[in-house]
Formats: structure tokens, sequence, C-alpha cells
């Protein structure tokens, strides 16, 4: 009876143990439990423990070592807490990235171990970095087992904020010749003290991976004094306790952490544990070969950087050492672009990474503006940083990737053009304003031309709805034709009918037709493509005024005389409005046309200018020609009415003069013709 009642109370002891240590999540140390008070067997042991989860099993030894930052460290403080960094999470980027350096330190001295290298103690154990949240407590602590550090290098790495342990290891590893720890990213030596911006207090538990160490306890408050103090019983690595400031609990909740450890540290090398659970599991695979990454990797992955859920249209993986090491990512979205995204006020969709640590999540400097709808990561070791990773240094230097990205994806894009023509054109019809708006930002001819390579419009030499590249339009031309001819219009069947379109194609040569409102700009900005200049329909009309065909009229055309007579009431007529009149043999069956300098710019400055100004105004600085055509019978029978009725003379010169505007594309409004029109019809009616 007495066993029973023992094996009823073990299992009520159990019962009761096993229900302490789940709700306080405490560690569980070994507890052996009899069937009975006599000296049989252990029925079954538990690991259990009640030992405060923020009191180190450690013990210290001695008395605490106080000592003073150095007197730059003391002035640097304040900055790096309170300035350096705009937002106060990245502190947990620079604890992980620091444990990631441990981490990468250990492997490479682990595997490069020559016979007069230190020992090294237990080199087989698991490198990993571990965060625990404790939101009671209100701390944040982080460990790695990585190399740790001896007090000395505590005092240099932690007692100096100019001073950076991975910057120095790297420099002494290079005078070496080896280049296997290029995966260290602490280059910068402030990270650690990011940490005070949300810390009353930092503890420091560290044990070098040296044979024989000793280890450590490092605390300050940040106020210009720090402790160090021998401990016994520390693991090999380093354990980094942040005691959080009231206002900064949040760092304390996991849910918090773990969105940060995603957004900035989701892709180091070695497992991320938040409260023994792995947080990182999307590999870089910009750091991967391309051939070794799957389409429904990049699906992923490209969904996990552009919080999307479509899928990559194109993508470019592109990696080189020469002229700078890059490793990138760089994907075109399938969906359609936002409105937002077409906005020039919108974020570079780019991701900035050095050695797979997030430096920006939107860097603006690694592509230009008008590549914005580009999704993707760009790292390099070449990168140089500012003390706090959020901003980049060398203007040179970074000008230099930006050339070198913008190049490449230029280049990828024409091949991506040639290869799958069908849907570049899809992909063209969303995105082709971007190509557009690069010329016209650009100041690089080079670069305008390769963007150049990408525009599509159609030609009069080809069927309705299919679009030719400039490059391909310079294929069809004979070597005596030096310029490309374009013709901005609302429709082909308008830019077919269009007056400054009669004399090319009388004379067979090929035109590229225009729909969008800015092409014409984006044409006039680019200038020339493939050594021959662009040059807009109505530019090549002002050309050859003096040709002798002109002054050769027939006998059913209006004579010498009969031209001046109308070209002196039409200047009469319509002065204030047109500042020339003149005859053209160009024209075959349109009565007149207007010409105006450089008419692309003289239609942008109509459609975004003129609005405030005078109708009088606008036509001093147009500066209208209108060039008329004796053959046609409008103007004919305008001659005879300049004799015989010249108000309906007035009237149809009025409304011809309007006509051509209108085809010119520079009346503001046209529905201020409709008066001038019914009067003019009523007038001509008047004898019927």
């Amino acid at each position: 009876m007495s066993a029973l009642r023992a094996r009823l109370g073990s299992s009520v002891f159990l019962s009761r143990l096993l229900y302490h240590s789940l709700n306080k999540s405490k560690p569980i140390k070994c507890v052996t439990v009899a069937a009975n008070g006599f000296n049989e067997k252990p029925m079954f042991s538990l690991n259990y423990s009640t030992v405060s989860d923020h009191q180190p099993a450690e013990t210290t030894k001695g008395n605490a070592e106080r000592k003073e930052f150095q007197a730059e460290t003391r002035m640097l403080l304040d900055i790096v807490a309170r300035s350096l960094y705009s937002e106060k999470e990245v502190f947990i980027r620079e604890l992980i990235s620091n444990a990631s350096d441990a981490l990468e330190k250990f492997r490479y001295l682990s595997v490069s171990a020559t016979p007069d290298s230190p020992q090294l103690e237990n080199i087989d154990r698991a490198l990993e970095i571990k965060l625990t949240t404790d939101k009671q407590n209100r701390t944040l602590t982080f460990e790695d087992s990585g190399i740790g550090m001896t007090k000395e290098e505590l005092i240099q790495n932690l007692g100096t904020i100019a001073r950076s342990g991975s910057k120095s290891f790297i420099e002494e590893i290079k005078k070496q010749g080896a280049e296997q720890a290029s995966s260290i990213i602490g280059q910068f030596g402030v990270g650690f003290y990011s940490a005070f911006m949300v810390a009353d207090k930092i503890e420091v538990f560290t044990r070098s991976s040296i044979a024989g160490s000793p280890g450590y306890k490092w605390s300050s408050d940040g106020s210009g004094t720090y402790e160090i103090q021998e401990v016994d019983g520390l693991p090999i690595g380093t354990k980094i306790v942040v005691y959080l400031k009231t206002d900064c609990r949040e760092f304390a909740d996991d849910a918090t952490v773990k969105n940060i450890i995603m957004k900035y540290s989701n892709f180091i090398g070695s497992p991320i544990l938040l409260n023994s659970e792995q947080i990182n599991s999307i590999k870089p695979l910009w750091l991967m070969e391309p051939k070794e990454v799957t389409q429904e990797q990049h699906i992923e992955f490209y969904r996990f950087i552009s919080n999307s859920y479509d899928k990559p249209r194109f993508t470019l993986h592109y990696k080189t050492d020469a002229p700078l090491s890059i490793r990138s990512i760089l994907y075109v979205p399938e969906g359609k672009p936002g409105l937002f995204e077409l906005s020039r006020d919108s974020d570079v969709g780019v991701a900035l990474y050095s050695r797979k640590i997030l430096i920006k999540s939107k860097a603006e400097n690694i592509l230009p503006k008008w590549l914005r709808f580009v999704k993707g990561v760009v790292d390099s070791e070449d990168i140089p940083l500012n003390l706090s990773r959020e901003l980049l240094q060398n203007s040179a230097l970074i000008a230099k990737l930006r050339t070198v990205l913008t190049n490449r994806f230029l280049k990828f894009m024409v091949d991506t053009a040639n290869k799958d023509p069908v849907g570049y054109d899809a992909f063209y019809k969303d995105y082709s304003l971007f190509f557009k708006e690069g010329i016209v930002t650009n100041q690089n001819p080079l670069e305008k031309e390769e963007i150049g390579k990408l525009l599509r419009f159609e030609s009069s030499k080809l069927e309705s709805g299919v679009k030719t590249s400039l490059a391909d339009y310079n294929a069809r031309q004979t070597n005596d034709q030096k310029n490309i001819y374009y013709l901005a219009a609302p429709s082909r069947e308008l830019a077919q009918s269009s007056p400054y379109y009669e004399s090319l194609k009388k004379r067979d040569v090929e035109v590229l037709f225009c729909y969008e409102m800015y092409d014409e700009l984006v044409l006039l900005e680019l200038k020339e493509f493939g050594g021959r200049s662009l040059v807009s329909v109505e530019n090549d009309m002002q050309k050859d005024h003096a040709d002798p065909s002109e002054t050769i009229i027939g006998s059913d055309d209006l004579q010498q005389g009969q031209v001046n007579e109308l070209v002196s009431f039409l200047k009469t007529n319509l002065a204030g409005k047109v500042f020339e009149v003149r005859t053209t043999q160009k024209l075959d069956s349109h009565p007149c046309v207007i010409i105006v300098p450089e008419m692309a710019a003289a239609r942008h400055f109509i459609r975004t200018q003129a609005q405030n100004l005078s109708e009088e105004n606008r036509f001093a600085l147009l500066r209208p020609q209108l060039e008329i055509n004796p053959k046609h019978p409008i103007i004919k029978k305008l001659h005879k009415l300049t004799s015989s009725d010249k108000e309906l003379a007035n009237m149809v010169a009025q409304q011809l003069f309007s006509n051509a505007m209108v085809t010119a594309g520079l009346l503001m409004d046209a529905r201020n013709l409709i008066t001038n029109i019914n009067d003019l019809l009523v007038k001509a009616l008047e004898k019927h």
C-alpha cells in the first residue's frame, strides 16, 4: 500500500513538475524520481530547473574592473545612440550582423589552422544565432556560438567605437593572401553601439574559442564607463543581453522581432533561431549559380522581396567580379504598373545587400529612377557605406555600379526582345512609358541610344498593328538615306491622311507613326540613332523651300500674279495669327498646312503652358506660317471669292487657317470652331 501511495505521489509530483515547466518555459535539469522511499532503481528522470531566465548560470570571479571609454568614444556614443540611425529597429540587424561575423571568423580559422595557430576548442559545435525575448523583464538576448572574445579583444572592440574587430580581421587575412573571409560584413565598428538607442543597460558574456581561454562579462549603461569581470562556466561564443528602455518594450515582443529579422537578416548564412524557432528559411538566390535556381524558387523569392502575389515576367540573374563585385537578381513584374509606380515620387524597387545583410530596402542610387518598376536584390562587397550602413558614401563608385547594372539590364532586355518578340511586345505595351522617361531624363547620349533600342513604333511600310524597332528601320533603308522620319498622330488613319505625310509618301520614304502623346518629345530628345538623325516629317516640310518646281504652274492652276494676290489677301485677313504665307508643291490632297519651327515642342507648350496666355500672345510665341497649295480647288475658288464676295472669302480664309491649326495639333480647344463653321454654312447657303 505504501509503495502504491508512493507511486501515486510521484505521479502527482511529476504532473505538477511538467505543468510548471511548460507554463514557465524554464530550462529543465536532471531530476531522479524513485518508485518509493527505499533503495529501488529510479522509474525515469527529467531535466528540470527553476533558474531565473535572466541571471546567467555562470559565476563571476573577483572584483569587476571599471574602465572609461576613450574620449572620442564618449563623444560618439550620443551620436550613435540618438541620431546616426534613422530607425531604432536596425540595432537588431547590427547585432545579428556581429553574430554572423563571429561565426564566419570561427569557420575560417577552424579550416585554415596551421601548426603555429592557436588551438581551437570544440570545433564541431553547432554554429547558429539565437535570440530570446522576455516581455516581462523587458529584455532581448542575442547568442552566437562563434569565435568569442578575449579580455583584450573586449576592450579593443567594445571600448572604442572607431575600431571594428571584423575590419581588423579581414585586413589581417588579406595580408596573408587569403580571401575566404569575404563573407564577414562588419566593416564599420559602431553597429554594436546602436543598441544603446533602445537599452538602459547592455551585458556581454563571451569566451574565446582559443583553448583554455577564460570567460568575461562586459557591461555598460552607455554613460561613459564600462565594467569587465571574469566569469566561470561560460560556453564558447558571445551572449548579449539588451535591457530595453520602457518606451522600447516592443522589441521584447517575438512577433515584432521576427518581422525585423525577416526584413533585414533573412539571408544570413547561419541559422537564426527566435525562441527556438528558425526564422531565416529562404535562401539568398543571388549568391547561387543561375543554373541551380529553379523557376519555383524565383517565384517564391520574387514574391518575398516584392511583397506581391504575381510572378516575374522576366528574370535577370547577373554575377560579375569586374569592374565591380556584383551579385544580383533583377525581376520585371508580370502585372501592369500601378498608378503609384508610374509616379516619379515612388521608390526604386531594388534592395541593397552587403554579404547577405540588408543595407537599404529601396536603394535610390543603385538603379536610375526610370527603372523603378524593376524589383530585385543587388549585393556587392565593393560598396562603401557610412558608419550606420544606411547611406551610400562614395558617389563615384556608386555611379559606376549604377552604370554597370543599367547597361546589363538594357542588354538583357534587348536580348529578350529578340528572343521573345511576342512576350516583349506585351511587356512594352505596359511599360514603354518608363523607357521613354529614361530617354527624356538621361544626360548620357550613349545610354539614350541603348534605351532607344527598346522603343517600338508602327511603320508606313508595315501592316497596321505591327511594330518595328529603330534598328530594324535602319536595316531596311538604303545607305544614302541620312534620316529616320517620324510623324506624331493620334491614330494610323490620321497619320496616313496627314498633309505632312504626303510629300514623303510620294517619295516612297518609310515613316514611323507615333501615337502616344509624348512620343515625339522622346524622339526629339533622342536626336539620333545608329548614325541617322531623327527628323519629324513636319520639320522636313520646311526644307528646300526654293524648289524650282514651285514656280512651275500648270494651265489649270493659279497663275503667279493670282497667287501673289491671294497671298496678299491672306496676310491681311489673318494678320496677328499668321506671320508668313507662301505656296508649296509638297501638298496634293490638302489645301494648306501650318508650319511652326520645332512642332513637337510647340505642341507640348500648348498642352502644358499656354492655358493662361491670350490668343494674341500664343500666336506671337508660335509664329505660325501658312503654306497653300495653289493646285487645290478650294484655294482656286478662294481667289475668285476675293473679288466676288470678300465677306465669304474672309470666312473661308479664317476656316482654312483653323483647320490647318487643328491638323497641326496647335489648337487648344476645337469646340470654339463650331460657331465659325455655322456662320460659314449660313453664308454659303444664302443663295439656296
